[in-house]
Formats: C-alpha cells, structure tokens, sequence
C-alpha cells in the first residue's frame, strides 16, 4: 500500500484473512469441496461411518437412544396405518389382559385396544412436543439472535423481558397460558413454546453476542451488509451446532410438559388417546391392572431420556469446545 505495487496491502489482507474466523457462506463452500474430495474414499463406509466420523452415536446410550427415538418417530408416522383396530371404539371386552386373541396388550376399562391407544396415542404427544419446541427455537432464536448483535438498549430491554419470564417456574407459566386460552392443541403448542422460548434466548444471545465482536462481522457490517443478511447468512450458520443441540435437549422438556397437562386435564382432550390422559384414566386401575398406566408412562419416560441423551451426543458433536 506505502510502494503503489500491491505487495503490503495483499501481505495484510493475506494475514487478515487466515486470522478472522470463516464466515457462514465460506464455512459451507469449504464443507461441500471438502465432502466431494473424500467422497470417493467414503463411498463403501455407509451412512453409519459418515456419522461416527461427525462423532454422532459413538456411545452405546447415544445408539440406543437415536434408534428409540427414531422408531417413535416412525410409530408415530405410520404406526396407526398398520394398526387395524380402533382406538376409540369401546366394546363389551373390558379389562382383557395381555396376549388376549386379537388384542396383543389386552383392553381398558371401556374394552378399547390398548395396543391401538398406544400407537395412535404417539402421533398427538409428539406433534405437540415438536410443534412447541420449533415454535420456542423461533421464537428464541430470534430474540437472542436480536440482542446479542444489536446490544445497548435493544438487548437490555429484550433481555429484561426474557428475564422476566424466566422468573416464573416453567410449568407454572405453561399451565397459565394453557388455562387461560383453554385446553386443547393449539393452545398446548402454544403455551409450551412461549414457556422455553426464554431458555434458548438466553443461549441464542450469548453465543451471537461472541460472533458479533468477532472480526468478519465487523466487516461485514463495515461493508454496508445489511443486518438481515448478517443474522441469517452470517451468525446464524455459527451458532447452528450449540443451538441444535439445546433446541433436541428442549424436545425432552416439551414431551414432559405436554403428557403432563393431558394428565391434569389440560392438554389432548379425549376420546384422542394420548399417553398423558392414558396415565390419567389408567390410575384407577393401577393395581388391579398396572399396564394401564406402566405401558404409557414407560413410554413417555423414555422419549424423554432419549431425547437427553441425543441432545448431548449431538452437543458433544457439534459443538466440540463445549459452550453450549
């Protein structure tokens, strides 16, 4: 730059650029030649290789987990497709037990199919507890997203609010919003992601504030990049991995919410079957017939450890270093 021939300026634009820290658009530029390079040496690897080269599902509690969760998932999907008997349908054969001809788990008090009560009472339990946890990553993500990069006023008055509805106990906010806007679906996904969303605004504010100060924002900023643009294609790739990470660690909580306001009564309403209400009117029973309410509770129990355990194998993943 002082000689007019270049050589200083491209000497300093060289060291700045191996300094500063690889914004989002080149972090995905060098991540797809770097998966076309070693694509011919992973090709006879399988799926399974390729994740335990990511460090995904390198613990037998993290295996097990990841299949558990996905055969839920997929219970959930297809499940009441393959399932002949109705869920609803209430017959003269109450309180049948296990391994009764054509009812495998036997029958409630009212002579429905418990099998078919399980099956279909997934898909409710779990669209609530997705629905809810994407609505509070929204939600979250974007009001930490927010502060962390605008700081001074805009920070402390969101932060202020997040805060604020961080006072209340979690649960003692869902069933709030939940009663006052009445039970059902709707209200349940909504009363549920309000009540997490503060959580992950709090991490979500940490972490962009740390990108913010770093040197490609601030030149990103300096070059007239709109603050949209930076949110989005800048930061938000950055943050991806602690985040995703908390956002499955949250599905566990939003399962745990979710069955536990259909068992007050607050949540899916029947005759929908849902393991939460499940427990509820299986409670009666618990010692004459115990299924009524081990079977549901077991299964709640366990999407949500396994959701645990996912979350941290991914936390463990994607964000190495440990900030999450």
């Amino acid at each position: 730059m002082s000689d007019g021939t270049g050589s200083d300026l491209g000497l300093g634009t060289t060291d700045a650029l191996a300094a500063a820290p690889v914004s989002g658009g080149a972090m995905r530029s060098a991540r797809r030649g770097k998966d076309r390079g070693g694509r011919g040496r992973g090709r006879g690897r399988g799926a399974v290789a390729k994740l335990r080269q990511l460090g995904i599902g390198t613990s037998w509690p993290a295996k097990v987990s990841w299949v558990f969760l996905i055969a839920i998932v997929l219970v959930a999907l297809v499940g009441p497709l393959l399932i002949s008997a109705d869920p609803v349908r209430q017959t003269s054969s109450a309180m049948l037990p296990f391994g009764s001809p054509g009812h495998l788990l036997g029958t409630d008090d009212l002579g429905r199919d418990e099998l078919a009560r399980l099956v279909h009472g997934a898909r409710p339990l779990l669209f609530v507890a997705f629905a809810s946890t994407a609505l509070a990553a929204v939600i979250g993500t974007g009001v930490g997203l927010l502060a962390g990069y605008a700081g001074g006023v805009v920070e402390q008055v969101l932060m202020r609010v997040v805060d604020l509805a961080l006072a209340f106990p979690s649960i003692l906010l869902v069933i709030l919003l939940v009663a006052a806007a009445g039970p059902g679906t709707t209200s349940l996904v909504v009363g549920v992601g309000v009540s997490l969303a503060p959580g992950l605004a709090r991490l979500a504010r940490a972490l962009a504030a740390r990108e913010t100060a770093r040197d490609y924002i601030v030149a990103a900023r300096l070059g007239g990049t709109r603050t949209p643009r930076v949110l989005v294609q800048e930061i938000l790739p950055n943050i991806a991995g602690p985040m995703v990470a908390q956002v499955v660690m949250t599905l566990s909580v939003a399962a745990g919410f979710a069955a536990g306001l259909s068992y007050l009564g607050l949540g899916i309403q029947p005759p929908t079957p849902d393991w939460g209400y499940m427990v509820q009117a299986g409670q009666e029973f618990l010692y004459s017939a115990p299924r009524l309410v081990v079977l549901p509770a077991t299964l709640t129990l366990l999407f949500v450890v396994a959701c645990n355990f996912v979350g941290d194998d991914l936390r463990d993943a994607l964000d190495p270093k440990g900030t999450v």
